[in-house]
């Protein structure tokens, strides 16, 4: 490799010409040579000496700790410190790239649902129940309360809602599949776990007004025709009521 000037050497190591100066004044790197133009040049083995410096100085080391690394051991030990250092930042930031993922991915869970979002998870019959809840609750404190703690809802806490709310309806079902009597353990446990889902999700929710909930899934035709005829079992619809009601007994409220 020719001997090579300091502009020369600041264009092909990206660095500049300050900075060359600089680490001449501290003794860091000094050209060993003089050209014919009594110029101080750069050998090969400045080179290799500033090609060190710049990885020591990417993996953020002071230069006078620098200065000392290069003091001691050859070009090998060099490289070797060198890879170990780079090895390990790797590491470090394999862990906060996994930290990054797993804090983004819980900030994309509990970013608050679209419409769109919510057609997806529930079905298109989501926006009907919409408009008919508004239509009903609109302006009852329940409601309002419901909007409430529901508006900052992510992903992950309405897959929850979804999941507890098949759960119930299963146990509800397969009680009444079973022939059990709506005022039978089962039922009144499942009708329990209703209330208790409201209550957690939505709005206070003691049996009292658990009630006047039951007491709609008879007296409103599109309740009859959720559980009747999506369930595939008629009477299912009363039977929930009956269990509401049961189990708000059973509670003495």
């Amino acid at each position: 490799m020719d001997d090579m000037t300091v502009g020369e050497v600041a264009e092909r190591f990206g660095i500049t010409v300050r900075t060359l100066h600089h680490y001449d004044e501290i003794g860091l790197l000094t050209p060993s040579r003089r050209n014919a133009s009594a110029y101080r040049v750069y050998t090969s083995a400045d080179l290799t000496r500033l090609s060190q410096i710049i990885v020591y100085r990417r993996l953020e080391l002071p230069l006078d700790e620098i200065a000392s690394l290069l003091d001691e051991g050859d070009e090998v030990s060099h490289l070797i410190r060198q890879r170990e250092r780079v090895m390990s930042r790797l590491d470090e930031m394999k862990n906060l790239v996994d930290a990054i993922d797993q804090a983004l991915e819980k900030a994309m869970a509990n970013t608050p649902m679209t419409d769109d979002d919510m057609r997806e998870l529930f079905g298109e019959g989501f926006d009907d129940y919409q408009a008919e809840a508004e239509q009903k609750w609109g302006e009852t404190a329940e409601w309002k309360e419901s909007q409430r703690r529901t508006k900052s809802y992510g992903k992950e806490e309405w897959v929850r809602i979804k999941a507890e709310g098949e759960a119930v309806e299963k146990a509800l079902s397969d009680a009444f599949r079973a022939g059990l009597p709506a005022d039978s353990t089962e039922a009144m446990d499942a009708a329990e776990q209703h209330r208790v889902h409201v209550n957690r999700w939505f709005y206070d929710c003691p049996p009292a007004f658990h009630r006047n909930l039951g007491d709609m899934y008879v007296s409103d035709p599109r309740y009859v025709a959720r559980y009747d005829e999506s369930f595939g079992l008629p009477g299912f619809a009363a039977y929930c009521r009956e269990a509401i009601h049961a189990n708000a007994d059973r509670s003495g409220r």
